[in-house]
């Protein structure tokens, strides 16, 4: 996983240059107002349980004036055992739908045993997790939407010999509660997400507060790196 990086020109003009710098700042959350500023500041400089490898990533260029991003995927040793992406959105003037001037957006997969896709009771199970971390930090928010798919994965022919795999996949908003200056608790929500992130990875509760989130009980095999 690599940050956005600008690229160097040899117009001669110079515009290339301008532009990627720009574009280079948007990605790094150099740029923006000053609450949106303080927000990706706090994103950049939280600690995180060591599993759990994080870094920036180019945002999205159309859901809001300003966004930063970061994707992250959880090792043991040599192995991955899920991965993610998570997306702080501003827009300064509000977004009815938000019902606040910040969002975050997230999607986080791993995989898991056939017999554990097939469960009736996963999206829910899954949907906990989200709720549950955030609640275990006592973290305030609002307007919370998203999906789970289950996808199975069965091969044939040529392929036959490779077992069958399964996929979990969480795709969910919140609205984070604005504190002092307007600016959200964001270190605390990418904390609650790496606990997600640990969830569904089948990594035990960093906490005692992560007890109360359920587990599902079997993984498939990790990925090696």
């Amino acid at each position: 996983m690599a940050g956005a990086q600008g690229r160097m020109s040899d117009s001669a003009d110079g515009m290339d240059d301008v532009l990627d710098t720009e574009e280079a700042d948007r990605h790094s959350g150099t740029a923006g107002p000053p609450a949106f500023r303080a927000a990706v500041d706090a994103l950049r400089s939280s600690r995180l349980r060591p599993q759990v490898e994080v870094e920036p990533t180019p945002p999205p260029q159309r859901l809001a004036p300003h966004a930063y991003a970061l994707e992250a995927v959880v090792v043991d040793g040599e192995q991955e055992l899920a991965d993610g992406r998570l997306v702080l959105l501003h827009d300064p003037a509000g977004h009815d739908a938000w019902r606040g001037t910040f969002r975050l957006v997230t999607l986080v997969r791993a995989e898991l045993e056939p017999e554990m896709a097939a469960d009736p009771l996963l999206p829910e199970v899954c949907w906990s997790w989200l709720t549950g971390a955030l609640q275990a930090r006592g973290l305030g928010y609002g307007e919370p939407s998203g999906t789970i798919t289950r996808a199975s994965s069965h091969y044939f022919g040529g392929l036959a010999e490779r077992p069958a795999a399964s996929q979990i996949e969480i795709r969910a908003s919140w609205t984070p509660r604005e504190g002092l200056g307007g600016v959200p608790d964001t270190a605390s929500h990418l904390a609650s997400w790496c606990d997600l992130l640990a969830q569904v990875a089948g990594l035990p509760p960093a906490g005692p507060g992560d007890a109360s989130v359920v587990t599902l009980p079997q993984r498939r095999g990790p990925q090696s790196r």
